[in-house]
């Protein structure tokens, strides 16, 4: 075999690495691009709503109110929640919603007032489910998770 054959399969062989290469390249970039997408697709996906009630004469009325769930709701007075509540008796950041291990929970925030589920006060996270009424303030809300 000439010089000129071996520098010629060289040529074609180190060309044919560095296509392997960039394709290997951007699989990888597709991969992880795709992985963003989902994840993005994910965080603004409503897995319920948190409709606003209000106590009238002992007994609790849909006010027509109604917020989605995301998988982390955030509620308080501060502008910066995904839930703003208007009551000056809510903390800045007074609790949050939020999915964990494919179960709802409910955490106070260290609020001043505190928080109830379902009429008893939140010391720790605790797990909620459809239909729980969660008080903050003066305000409540009933938990409705999709199915």
């Amino acid at each position: 075999m000439s010089a000129d054959v071996v520098l010629l399969v060289l040529r074609l062989l180190s060309a044919g690495l560095l296509l392997g290469l960039l394709a290997a390249l951007m699989f990888v970039i597709w991969r992880d691009y795709l992985g963003a997408v989902s994840e993005v697709q994910a965080s603004r996906r409503v897995y319920g709503q948190l409709v606003t009630l209000q106590e009238i004469d002992g007994t609790m009325m849909v006010t027509g109110e109604v917020h989605p769930l995301l998988p982390v709701t955030s509620l308080g007075r501060a502008p910066t929640n995904t839930i703003v509540i208007h009551d000056t008796f809510a903390s800045s950041e007074h609790a949050v919603v939020f999915l964990r291990g494919g179960q709802w929970w409910l955490e106070d925030r260290r609020s001043r007032n505190g928080t109830t589920l379902n009429g008893l006060p939140v010391g720790q996270p605790v797990v909620v489910t459809s239909g729980d009424i969660i008080g903050l303030g003066q305000r409540y809300f009933r938990l409705e998770l999709e199915r």
